[in-house]
């Protein structure tokens, strides 16, 4: 399968994104390379579910050797596999640490969907409620920390520097 590039031909501020987990699943699903296919990772226990849509920008690759993650807040939920254009507000910048392997970061880009009535409005990550971006780092420590994996959340940080981070994976990939 062929993803397509990263950002939206003649825009700035727009990318695109694979979503890998619907908001409100329970189930983890990564796209895999290897066989074309989106395959179910893991189950999270009863009453945890993803908090935003959750995937990757194609044609980038992060330090832990995947594509660069990103969460979409959007008006309803989208499906496995959906592209979706997205507008990048912000980046989550956070490290990751499994036993045995050195700490890495691993942000997560935050974005809003293009196509958003109820979220339009949102133009940089400080504008997002406190108790959100709580959630998220809670979500994310839980999750992690189910994989044998520590979580730390470092700060965030707005569009131009999510931007600016997107700009170097993209790189990275091409390399």
């Amino acid at each position: 399968m062929k993803f397509p590039k990263p950002f939206i031909k003649d825009s700035r501020t727009l990318v695109n994104a694979i979503i890998e987990t619907p908001k409100g699943c329970r189930n983890k699903y990564d796209y895999k390379d290897s066989t074309r296919m989106y395959e179910l990772s893991k189950v999270l226990p009863a009453g945890t579910v993803f908090p935003l849509d959750f995937g990757f920008i194609p044609q980038t690759l992060a330090e832990d050797g995947d594509p660069l993650d990103i969460l979409v807040i959007s008006d309803i939920p989208a499906f496995t596999g959906c592209l979706m254009t997205c507008r990048v507000i912000g980046v989550i910048e956070a490290t990751q640490k499994e036993k045995g392997k050195p700490k890495m970061r691993n942000d997560r880009i935050l974005a809003v969907q293009d196509a958003s009535l109820d979220h339009s409005q949102l133009k940089n990550i400080r504008e997002i409620d406190k108790n959100m971006l709580n959630e998220l780092e809670h979500f994310f420590e839980y999750y992690n920390e189910m994989c044998g994996k520590e979580f730390k959340m470092l700060g965030i940080a707005g569009p131009k520097e999510a931007l600016k981070l997107i700009r170097k994976h993209a790189k990275d990939f091409k390399k």
